[in-house]
């Protein structure tokens, strides 16, 4: 029989992916995406008891992942003033390959968005069916491809306005 803490290592090495791009999206360093990723490997530990198997696991790493996001992002946005980023896409970039500056380009846009919209459009890149997206945000389904629809216009406008 394999050991609880053996099944969890394994399930977040095979979803690694999701809590590195939930943690990507969330934060604007390396730094803070590392502690980011912990916090959510923490946190999903501290619930991983009471999964009971109704969703997908994706759906509820999803589900814990983004609340754990936004719970830090608000607690940071407390505790300290931020001013607004003069970011320019060109410092994302590590590469002049066109799909690397493209890559770039589409996750500092992502950025910009706030948090509800942003989760929305990483599960929709993520492949996710919009049943999957609006019971991970508390939304309708409907409302989910209502909103995706709109983001899909705003991302396209963002990304012209910036290349």
């Amino acid at each position: 029989m394999i050991s609880k803490e053996k099944e969890f290592a394994q399930l977040i090495k095979d979803n690694q992916g999701l809590i590195i791009k939930v943690s990507r999206l969330y934060t604007n360093s390396l730094e803070d995406e590392e502690d980011l990723f912990q916090e959510i490997v923490l946190q999903l530990w501290r619930s991983y008891d009471s999964f009971k198997g109704n969703s997908k696991i994706s759906t509820w790493m999803y589900r814990v992942a983004l609340n754990t996001a936004i719970t830090l992002f608000r607690k940071k946005s407390k505790s300290l003033p931020t001013n607004e980023l003069d970011i320019n896409h060109r410092d994302f970039i590590e590469d002049d390959d066109d799909k690397q500056q493209q890559i770039s380009l589409l996750y500092m846009v992502i950025k910009t968005l706030p948090n509800v919209e942003r989760a929305i459009v990483m599960m929709y890149l993520d492949d996710l069916p919009y049943k999957d997206i609006a019971e991970n945000l508390g939304i309708t389904e409907v409302n989910a491809r209502v909103k995706m629809n709109r983001l899909k216009k705003v991302l396209k406008e963002k990304m012209e306005k910036h290349a």
